[in-house]
């Protein structure tokens, strides 16, 4: 007959629930902002707590360690970049195979340049399982991506998935040393890059298609 409220208790369990949210939220934000404005070696998580106004103590009831805020913010860009090429694959305006490269190519510039945060974590700052993380992404791309390619007929239908999974690796390694040499990526790099996957994927390409 003490116990109190039955009604009250359950009621502080969502509240509880959303605070705790709320706070894993502001913490990921303020990673994300740190990375964003001051690069990667800057956003530890002492930083962070400080900028999310949590007691470190709070931050590790959320997160072990940085790392996992950090796999935590590629896994949503990585999410975000899956969703914008899906979309772009499902819409496509590519005559060529030269211009499908374009496309995919443009699209991951344009959001690396406009995402800070995301090139440290996926070109600064990587370790084990972020290098795990961006493998499997690459991966799931090309196969994707071979898909695509081969019912446009931008690819010979005997073109095997391998050569895509190659021309992703080579890409990324490109891109690895665009983003290193300039944090908006350097132009000259990315330009080479285009170059080379281009010409590889061509050798698996229709004449008319190139």
């Amino acid at each position: 007959m003490f116990e109190g409220n039955p009604a009250r208790r359950t009621k502080s369990r969502p509240t509880a629930q959303r605070r705790g949210l709320e706070r894993r939220k502001a913490i990921l934000d303020a990673a994300e902002a740190l990375l964003a404005e001051q690069g990667y070696e800057a956003a530890t998580l002492k930083a962070t707590a400080e900028r999310a106004g949590i007691p470190i103590a709070s931050v590790y009831h959320y997160f072990a360690d940085r790392y996992e805020v950090d796999a935590e913010l590629l896994r949503r860009h990585l999410g975000e970049l899956d969703e914008l090429i899906g979309a772009t694959v499902a819409r496509p305006t590519a005559q060529t195979l030269r211009e499908a490269v374009d496309v995919v190519v443009d699209l991951l510039v344009d959001y690396l340049r406009r995402h800070r945060s995301c090139t440290e974590l996926w070109f600064a700052g990587r370790h084990t399982v972020l290098d795990e993380m961006v493998r499997a992404f690459d991966k799931a791309q090309a196969e994707r991506l071979w898909h695509h390619l081969l019912a446009q007929r931008l690819l010979s239908a005997d073109t095997p998935l391998l050569a895509l999974v190659l021309a992703f690796e080579v890409g990324a390694g490109l891109f690895d040393t665009a983003f290193r040499r300039r944090p908006g990526g350097d132009g000259p790099t990315i330009d080479e890059a285009r170059r080379l996957v281009t010409a590889y994927l061509a050798t698996y390409a229709p004449e008319e298609a190139r």
